[in-house]
């Protein structure tokens, strides 16, 4: 059974993991605007990524006897003033994001609950692979500069995404 402390940092985790994906299905309505639908279709898998982390937490949540409780996502940012700073948005959020887990990690450690710690790991994990990927598109998109031509690559390697 997870601690009373830990569940309520687990459901705040869960809505966190919901907002992410909040913002990023909003960054993808920004980019269908823009008609860069590479971009687009990255959001898009980056939002079901999301979707499945919170799905994860509260699996966990639930079989360890605690209840997860739903509250209000705050709304995301819907402009932004170019690819470039979407992505320096995703790149920043991403590094929250890992601060945001380590500090849950550091609940379960305090309530001494090396089940959940183990269990967190996973997203420690999946966090440095979010925050290199972010970085990477952050810098492909600096070198592609005011270029149409290396813009239009970069979304197309985006849309790669599966």
């Amino acid at each position: 059974m997870l601690s009373e402390k830990l569940a309520d940092a687990m459901n705040t985790q869960i809505n966190a993991e919901l907002y992410s994906a909040y913002l990023y299905l909003s960054m993808q309505t920004w980019f269908d605007a823009t008609g860069l639908p590479g971009c687009s279709g990255w959001m898009r898998a980056q939002a079901k990524e999301e979707f499945s982390h919170a799905d994860r937490l509260w699996r966990l949540m639930t079989e360890r006897g605690a209840r997860v409780t739903m509250t209000a996502i705050d709304a995301p940012a819907t402009e932004w003033a170019s690819p470039l700073a979407v992505f320096e948005a995703v790149y920043a959020h991403e590094q929250k994001v890992t601060g945001l887990i380590k500090a849950l990690v550091e609940v379960a450690v305090s309530e001494k609950d090396q089940a959940t710690v183990d269990a967190l790991q996973w997203f420690i994990d999946e966090q440095e692979e979010e925050e290199e990927s972010a970085e990477a598109v952050v810098r492909k998109l600096k070198d592609a500069g005011d270029s149409t031509d290396r813009l239009a690559a970069v979304d197309r390697e985006l849309g790669a995404r599966g």
